[in-house]
């Protein structure tokens, strides 16, 4: 039995920021509503036909790459987390492999929204403890802008989402007090529709409906959320999966040194440190400056803590999501 050890850590962002003023030209909005139940101040676009999810994936891999010292041929198997594929199929997953020049290893997509990268990281996990595999990528990348609603009847939803990718590279460690301790994985599909798109979908409206009824107000294809309702089981559900692994790697969390929720709501994980009485070098946001970008946001903000020197050898890292589905997950990691 092996544990599996973050070796190399990198992420992407597009250059093209848009700023809560920018939003407020073209929707209903301003700075201050969106500061007040966000945290969010600015995000990331896409420019179309510079960036997809795909290319974004494969530039932060490329960092992660270089970081860890592993080259293409060492890389034994993909999982990439995405609810925005390039293509309805395949995923983006062979896509990586394709780009990147790798041996033609197996490419698995995760669809996990907002934890995928935590339930991508743990699917990883599983095949290095068991010997099977030596070196992981995992990837999580969301393209958000060019699927929302920018108008004002889609204000609650689009101020929130950014685009972005974050990638780690996964390796064997035979010292099993360091890695990855343990991963814990939920989902309770009863509040599906709590927060979702529902088409296309071969189970509903596919795009032959869609291009058929040609309805202007038609909203299936646009994200929805119940804020209040998501916000209220987050809450619950952060601190479980937090406390759960925890209690499996016998920690308290005067033990925790930094922890990586997603960046779904500056408030949810405000609420989360102070449940926790955590301070504030011990919890690292950055949705103030990217928005929500869902699978990316774990990655994205677990490379910049660990570049900006608040993550070293010997810590104690937790990281934590909640989203759509609804699932929720943790891991534990020694640094």
């Amino acid at each position: 039995m092996y544990h599996s050890k973050i070796t190399g850590l990198g992420y992407y962002v597009p250059d093209n920021v848009v700023t809560n003023d920018d939003l407020s030209k073209i929707i209903d909005t301003n700075d201050e509503w969106i500061q007040e139940r966000t945290g969010i101040q600015e995000r990331r676009h896409i420019i179309r036909g510079e960036d997809t999810t795909t290319s974004m994936g494969v530039k932060a891999a490329r960092i992660a790459m270089e970081r860890s010292g592993v080259a293409a041929e060492d890389i034994d198997f993909v999982v990439f987390a995405t609810l925005s594929p390039d293509y309805y199929f395949p995923g983006p997953g062979v896509l990586v492999q394709r780009d990147l020049g790798l041996r033609t290893v197996g490419a698995l997509d995760v669809r996990n929204q907002c934890s995928g990268f935590v339930y991508a990281l743990s699917v990883a996990d599983q095949y290095i403890k068991t010997g099977m595999y030596k070196n992981i990528l995992v990837i999580g990348s969301e393209v958000h802008s060019t699927g929302l609603d920018m108008t004002s009847r889609g204000r609650g939803v689009s101020v929130i989402f950014g685009d972005g990718a974050g990638a780690a590279i996964l390796s064997r460690e035979e010292d099993l007090s360091k890695g990855i301790l343990s991963t814990h994985l939920h989902s309770e599909g009863i509040h599906a529709e709590e927060l979702v798109v529902k088409a296309p979908g071969m189970g509903g409206r596919w795009v032959t409906d869609i291009i058929a009824d040609n309805d202007p107000n038609d909203e299936s294809y646009f994200p929805y959320m119940n804020g209040q309702f998501v916000f209220k089981n987050a809450v619950v559900r952060f601190a479980e999966v937090i406390n759960e692994g925890l209690e499996a790697n016998n920690l308290q969390v005067s033990d925790i040194d930094m922890l990586i929720p997603h960046q779904a709501n500056l408030r949810i994980s405000q609420f989360i440190q102070k449940k926790f009485g955590l301070n504030d070098d011990q919890v690292f946001n950055n949705i103030q400056k990217y928005g929500n970008t869902t699978a990316a946001s774990i990655p994205i903000a677990l490379t910049e803590a660990w570049e900006k020197g608040k993550i070293k050898s010997g810590d104690t890292v937790v990281l934590a999501a909640f989203g759509s589905g609804f699932t929720w997950a943790s891991a534990i990691i020694k640094w």
